[in-house]
């Protein structure tokens, strides 16, 4: 009844709290458009809005990849007051960015940001000129959320696959709280890191940044698969809701594939995705990678702070079948990551000339710890505990050390992410491809 009433409670405040309407200036079009690759210079950068805007001299500036601008004053409007436009010189090949800045007919100041190239690729919107890059908060926000991804994935993999079965109400409500708190943090936790993206692309102190032009960072892979993850973990918060509220079991499974699957997401618009040499293959590393990572990771919290002091009737069983799951998962985890730095590192110097290289040693030493506490669990608990015995009392503090190990590993995880791997050599061309050349 308890349950009910919070649903009902929470169904009436959504439905009571009035959507807010935004009456500023919206962009519906430029030229060029978003990274669009024009062969010959523009003679002008336009902009066009959904409402009358109004221009300073200078609302729209037009960078060269070296920050010299290129653009003049932008042109006072004649016919049409939602139209803003500015001359540019005469553009060598190269990319440029275009930063703009207008006042909506609601007193609010709009921004954006986007690019163009002229015989030339244009980066993508996070890349433009004055954007600095991956930042030190950013790479928190990273590992928060990889972290969010090891709660609700391992979590969810934990009770289904190790601990299928009824459990007593103390231990089935910690194991939807810990949970619940990963699959929300995916959500809120994915938003801030969209938001500190874009923040970092529009260069806008915070009041401005409210009512900046998201655009041109949505249409990309990182915009696409924010949205579409950020829209997946709602439903996962819906599954696990409902099952809690209907004591179904049966619902935690499609939010456990889609917890898994939705990790894909960052693999699809990562550097395996992006980077020269990329491919499928690549991609379905990463996401394995990532998955098994979240696996472990996730089941040894449940296995440390849910079963372990709440539940001493499971220990032995959680523990001996964890085991031979972790087995498995560190095995997909060494694999994969063995691929991609093979991958992305041309040369074995690389590992110690080049930051990559340096945060994946870091990586690989913080790994090869967890293996060593791992094969302890493995090859001194585990044959203990098969013959009905305890090897030492202080197994809960080793599991929870494991546990701090594994989040460590995703901190360096979330820095490697944001990192930039050296540039893979050009190959030479072939005799064959010389000779097919016309």
């Amino acid at each position: 009844m308890k349950r009910l009433v919070t649903l009902c409670y929470l169904v009436g405040l959504a439905l009571a709290v009035p959507g807010a309407a935004w009456a500023h200036a919206t962009l519906t079009q430029t030229s060029p458009s978003f990274q669009q690759r024009l062969e010959r210079s523009p003679a002008f950068v336009q902009l066009r809005f959904d409402q009358s805007v109004k221009a300073l001299p200078n609302a729209i500036t037009v960078y060269t990849s070296k920050g010299r601008v290129v653009s003049g004053l932008v042109r006072p409007a004649t016919t049409d007051p939602r139209v803003v436009t500015v001359p540019v010189r005469r553009l060598a090949r190269g990319a440029y960015t275009v930063r703009w800045r207008v006042v909506s007919a609601d007193s609010h100041v709009v921004s954006g940001v986007f690019t163009f190239g002229v015989r030339a690729r244009a980066p993508p919107a996070t890349a433009a000129f004055g954007a600095s890059g991956p930042t030190t908060r950013e790479h928190l926000v990273r590992w928060l959320y990889f972290v969010a991804l090891a709660l609700v994935g391992g979590g969810l993999g934990f009770r289904l696959l190790i601990v299928p079965g009824p459990l007593p109400a103390k231990v089935e409500r910690r194991f939807y709280h810990v949970v619940g708190v990963g699959a929300v943090g995916a959500i809120e936790i994915g938003i801030l890191a969209f938001l500190l993206r874009a923040e970092d692309a529009l260069q806008l102190p915070f009041g401005t940044f409210l009512y900046g032009d998201l655009s041109p960072i949505a249409v990309l892979r990182f915009g696409r698969a924010f949205v579409v993850m950020t829209l997946g973990f709602a439903l996962v918060c819906a599954l696990l809701f409902l099952a809690w509220l209907t004591e179904r079991r049966i619902l935690l499974w499609p939010a456990f594939v889609l917890s898994i699957g939705l990790a894909s997401g960052l693999s699809l618009s990562g550097h395996s995705a992006v980077d020269p040499g990329s491919s499928w293959l690549s991609e379905l590393a990463d996401w394995a990678h990532l998955a098994a990572a979240s696996l472990w990771v996730g089941g040894l919290v449940q296995l440390a702070f849910v079963v372990w002091p709440l539940a001493p009737e499971l220990r032995r069983a959680a523990f001996l079948r964890f085991s031979r799951l972790a087995t498995v998962l560190i095995a997909v985890l060494l694999g994969a990551g063995t691929y991609l730095s093979i991958l992305r590192l041309p040369h074995l110097h690389d590992l110690w000339t080049v930051s990559y290289g340096q945060v994946l040693l870091v990586k690989l030493g913080l790994v090869s710890l967890a293996l060593l506490w791992g094969a302890v669990h493995h090859f001194v608990v585990r044959p203990a505990l098969e013959r009905g015995s305890v090897p030492f009392a202080g197994l809960p503090r080793s599991l929870i050390g494991e546990s701090a190990v594994g989040v460590a590993i995703l901190l360096v995880a979330a820095i490697l992410v944001e990192s930039k791997p050296p540039p893979q050599p050009v190959r030479a061309p072939t005799a064959a491809s010389h000779a097919a050349t016309p």
